[in-house]
């Protein structure tokens, strides 16, 4: 048993069977436990400068996804098609049979979701991978995780360690559990999608699972955990809101937080 699953041991934390065989069989993994060590990562070394994210892809050769910058803030991330730098609103399917107003995935391809994900689990396998665990939430109440992907799109496993909050394995707080994963594998939206983003949700028993097969962080580093939380949240009678918060301190020291729900897109954070 190697370091990283005798510290989820002694934690009394258990992974999923679907994760435990991706990580004894595939070619190198490598975990991180901070924001600074993906920064290096996501340029594929802290010597380097710029890093270009490529695969593969059968029938179409080799492919780059995204050119990664080292800049004077941090990492710039710039997707080499115009349609990778913004949110589809039609990334979303489910591959479960709980309730849902969303596409099933069999409805939506015509073939049970099954097949697409032992191909997945094979093709991460034949690939050297970025691991880390995050919490998706505030003060106990959300979900915690572990994020599978690419190593070379560490720079996507960054954006989501920034997003949701990384968890050091030196630092695993008290109750911490596996209720999240999230597969990215980005060569499949070329393959089985037509070059669109999607992001396929499977809810089961204790763990809610997320396919990403895109590399813009939005569906699913963002919304997808954040359907997640919806999730968990509506099974256990909490509510999660979508919003911007600020916090205000007038001359006379008077404190007062304003929050601000709405959809994406729909001028939050410039209204507060």
């Amino acid at each position: 048993m190697n370091s990283f699953f005798k510290v989820l041991e002694k934690h009394n934390i258990t992974l999923p069977n679907n994760v435990i065989d991706i990580l004894n069989n595939c070619k190198k993994y490598t975990v991180y436990n901070t924001v600074n060590e993906l920064v290096d990562a996501a340029t594929g070394g802290s010597e380097n400068n710029v890093f270009e994210v490529k695969y593969n892809i059968p029938e179409k050769g080799e492919y780059t996804e995204a050119i990664i910058h080292k800049v004077t803030n941090g990492i710039s991330a710039n997707y080499t098609e115009p349609y990778m730098r913004r949110r589809d609103p039609d990334t979303m399917v489910i591959a479960d049979e709980l309730p849902s107003d969303k596409k099933r995935f069999k409805d939506k391809y015509n073939y049970n979701f099954e097949k697409l994900e032992e191909a997945t689990y094979k093709w991460l396998k034949n690939n050297e991978l970025a691991v880390f665990l995050y919490f998706a939430g505030q003060d106990n109440i959300g979900l915690g995780g572990i994020a599978i992907a690419p190593a070379n799109a560490s720079f996507f496993a960054l954006g989501l360690s920034m997003l949701q909050k990384i968890t050091s394995t030196h630092e695993i707080p008290n109750n911490f559990k596996i209720e999240s994963v999230i597969f990215v594998a980005p060569t499949f939206r070329h393959t089985h999608f037509n070059g669109k983003q999607v992001v396929v949700h499977r809810r089961c028993k204790t763990i809610h699972e997320i396919f990403s097969y895109n590399l813009y962080p939005g569906p699913s580093a963002k919304k997808g955990l954040y359907g997640a939380i919806l999730n968990k949240g509506e099974n256990e009678g909490w509510v999660t809101t979508h919003c911007s918060t600020v916090e205000v301190i007038s001359p006379y020291d008077n404190t007062t937080t304003f929050m601000h729900e709405g959809a994406s897109g729909g001028g939050k954070s410039e209204m507060l």
